[in-house]
């Protein structure tokens, strides 16, 4: 058997090290083991990334002893982490260490210990006679009949004794108490009513026949699940799971939003109960560390959460499930830089496994993929038993401003829409993608605005703190009482711009009597935020329901018949060529949350762009013109998704030194003559500084990302960095501020 095994470990090396196995370590360490090993002077843990016969260095260290049981990383996520890092140009351990949670990696990494009871035969015995005179005592005994092996706290709270009977029963002999490990259940204060298949409308049965078709098949295949919001994709999803969990193998469900994982995990637990796991970032350490090798031993099948998720231990893997396929939310914003939903197609083409990608509003990439015949589309153009999509009314806000001689946060048609709605006692939902009270506050005078001494942006007012914050660095300023310009110093300041802290206050104002609240990251700070406000909505508790993005997707509120879209152009606004995509997904998303019960829903979009092609597409809900107009643009400029586009930020407290070192870079580029490789910059970023830091970007552009990714690498390693500038590489770049 190979007695070498190829180990890497948690320092920025980006590479692994040869170590000889003790010979009773032979057979026990496998690929994915994690170990101790000698280095330097030190002792660190690694993870053996393969076995070999022999090494090509001599007077190999030894391994010194295991951590854990078994293998903490599957062969198939080994060869997804390879080609993650050699993909995002990110070190080989970082992308490794992106893998496995926190909690898991940690080396006092453990569970939690706990007393358990069990009874003796003897116990049983007596159990069986019935002649116990202490009454608590036989409450125990049959309990623990029953049940069998149970926690020491958990009998005591079923029982309702005290621990003084257990230790009479354990003098007695009829019960016996040892150590074992106590799992941190999330789940633990959630009950859910179980559930059965729905029947399915036929659009949803030919979906889940191409699902099952995809499933069965030896070589991987990935589908498009395109239907419209509301039309029962979800339902779609359980079936296919289960088919697949007939078929003894697990499923790896994504979702893009936290604020979705409680909906969803419900619906998934209600249908399958204890064999599903949720893998999110809202977890408690020791709730991810117990979950993740839940799913590791096999116990739990299916597994529920955010991006990383999709990197879970799980055990034949037979299908890979990405809801909301096109979400921006999907992409890592740190090293290693990956997009969710494309390592999903990758894992599922490295195992082989089926792959689903469902969205009302695909992204241009994966439409592309469908007309080159790499992904098979399946189209689900119907809600539920047929119901209406709702109807798409677009306010001009010039015009509303003009009728009413002032501009208002609420138009009239807005305002007299949520008063019908409510007399009707349905609920009103409404979206504005800013927090904070306004965008900034605004000198009338000079025009000056407050900005962060750290980042170039103007701060974002917030009434309730009586703040300027920075929404980039979180830094936090007092309101100054007249204009900081020192040419100016005019008291009368004004707000500009809106955010949902001020939607809030003028629909109180308003609607007096309504149940109103704000969901957005400023109000949902606790743990259970989440899933307490989608729970009083969904149960009528509240009236109005006011947020951002995270409001925009995903969730299910039969009871919702308006939907009111305070601000549409602020996507518009964004300094990036995929604004009108956003736009468009945006204002679909959100739109779908309306009309989704027995009663037809409405749409109402403000905007001071009410011809802007992406919004008259979203008002007519009309994907495939709006693809189709939006890919002819793309294709003209060669843009994604008809090439691949690599971001380059370098950063540093100089701004001379970073453009200096950037621009070594682009020389470096520039001098390998390259061709099929478009290079646009240096240039100073979107966000020219943040934290302090100064920032200049370089763009690449090219049909082949390996065109740009090898010459680069080549570039970045002979660079001598000035001190104090990093950089930071972000391949199929989303983001550009």
């Amino acid at each position: 058997m190979p007695n070498i095994a190829k180990v890497i470990v948690d320092l920025s090396l980006d590479r692994e090290f040869d170590y000889l196995i003790p010979d009773d370590l032979v057979g026990v360490i496998t690929v994915g083991s994690r170990v101790e090993v000698p280095f330097g002077h030190s002792w660190k843990t690694g993870f053996v990334m393969a076995l070999a016969d022999s090494s090509s260095f001599p007077d190999l260290k030894s391994i010194r002893n295991t951590v854990g049981e078994g293998a903490y990383l599957a062969e198939d996520v080994i060869q997804l982490a390879r080609w993650i890092s050699d993909y995002y140009l990110c070190p080989f351990e970082l992308t490794i260490r992106t893998m496995l949670p926190a909690p898991v990696r940690r080396r006092d990494a453990r569970f939690r210990k706990q007393k358990l009871v069990d009874i003796t035969e003897t116990g049983k015995k007596v159990a069986a006679d019935g002649a116990i005179k202490a009454p608590k005592q036989k409450t125990v005994l049959d309990w623990l009949v029953k049940n069998g092996p149970s926690p020491q706290r958990e009998v005591i709270a079923e029982c309702s004794v005290t621990t003084a009977v257990i230790k009479a029963l354990e003098e007695k002999k009829w019960v016996e108490a040892g150590e074992g490990k106590r799992i941190r259940n999330p789940f633990k204060d959630h009950q859910v009513v179980p559930t059965l298949p729905l029947h399915l409308m036929p659009q949803q049965k030919d979906a889940l026949d191409a699902c099952c078709k995809a499933i069965d098949k030896k070589e991987p295949e990935v589908i498009l699940l395109n239907g419209v919001t509301g039309s029962g994709k979800t339902e779609v999803y359980l079936q296919a799971i289960a088919y697949t969990v007939a078929q003894g193998k697990g499923a790896i469900v994504l979702v893009p939003e936290i604020a979705l994982t409680p909906q969803t995990v419900d619906r998934f637990r209600a249908r399958f109960g204890d064999v599903v796991a949720v893998l999110h970032s809202d977890l408690s350490d020791g709730e991810r560390h117990d979950e993740w090798h839940r799913i590791r031993k096999g116990d739990a099948r299916i597994v529920v959460g955010a991006r990383s998720a999709l990197f879970a231990p799980l055990p034949n893997p037979g299908l890979i499930v990405v809801d909301e396929e096109h979400e921006h939310s999907y992409k890592q914003d740190e090293s290693p830089r990956y997009n969710a939903r494309d390592m999903a197609v990758m894992r599922g083409h490295i195992i082989p496994c089926a792959v689903i990608l469902g969205s009302a509003t695909p992204s241009l990439e994966s439409v592309l993929n469908v007309r080159k015949g790499k992904y098979r589309q399946v189209v689900m153009p119907h809600r539920i038993d047929h119901r209406k999509m709702p109807a798409m009314r677009i306010v001009d806000l010039k015009l509303d401003a003009e009728a009413s001689g002032r501009p208002n946060v609420l138009s009239a048609d807005l305002v007299e829409a949520i008063r019908i709605r409510l007399d009707k006692k349905e609920q009103v939902m409404l979206f504005l993608n800013r927090r904070g009270f306004s965008s900034s506050l605004l000198c009338p005078k000079c025009g000056e605005a407050p900005k962060c001494n750290q980042c170039s942006v103007t701060l974002t007012y917030h009434k309730a703190t009586q703040k300027l914050m920075c929404h980039f660095c979180a830094s936090e300023f007092p309101v100054p009482t007249r204009c900081p310009n020192p040419q100016c110093r005019d008291p009368n300041f004004k707000h500009a711009g809106i955010g949902t802290q001020r939607i809030e206050e003028v629909v109180n104002k308003i609607f007096p009597h309504a149940r109103i609240v704000r969901m957005d990251s400023d109000t949902m700070t606790q743990r259970e935020s989440y899933r307490t406000v989608l729970g009083d909505f969904r149960t009528g508790k509240i009236d109005i329901l006011i947020g951002t993005q995270m409001i925009a997707k995903g969730l299910d509120f039969p009871n919702v018949t308006l939907v009111g879209v305070v601000l549409a152009d602020m996507s518009l606004q964004v300094p990036d060529f995929r604004s009108a995509e956003r736009t468009f997904q945006l204002l679909t998303q959100v739109a779908g949350r309306a009309g989704r019960g027995d009663v037809s829903g409405e749409v109402i979009v403000q905007t001071f762009s009410p011809h802007h092609w992406s919004i008259q597409a979203a008002r007519r809900m009309d994907f495939e013109a709006f693809a189709d107009q939006e890919l002819a643009f793309r294709e003209e400029l060669e843009y994604p998704p008809y090439s691949h586009m690599i971001c380059l930020t370098c950063r540093g407290p100089d701004a001379a030194v970073v453009e200096s070192a950037i621009q070594k870079v682009a020389d470096g580029m520039n001098a390998a003559n390259l061709k099929g490789i478009t290079i646009s910059g240096p240039a100073p970023s979107p966000l020219a500084r943040l934290k302090g830091q100064y920032r200049f970007q370089l763009i690449f552009r090219s049909r082949q990302t390996a065109a740009m990714t090898r010459p680069l690498r080549e570039v970045l390693r002979g660079m001598k960095w000035p001190k104090n500038v990093g950089f930071a590489i972000d391949v199929d770049a989303l983001d550009f501020m």
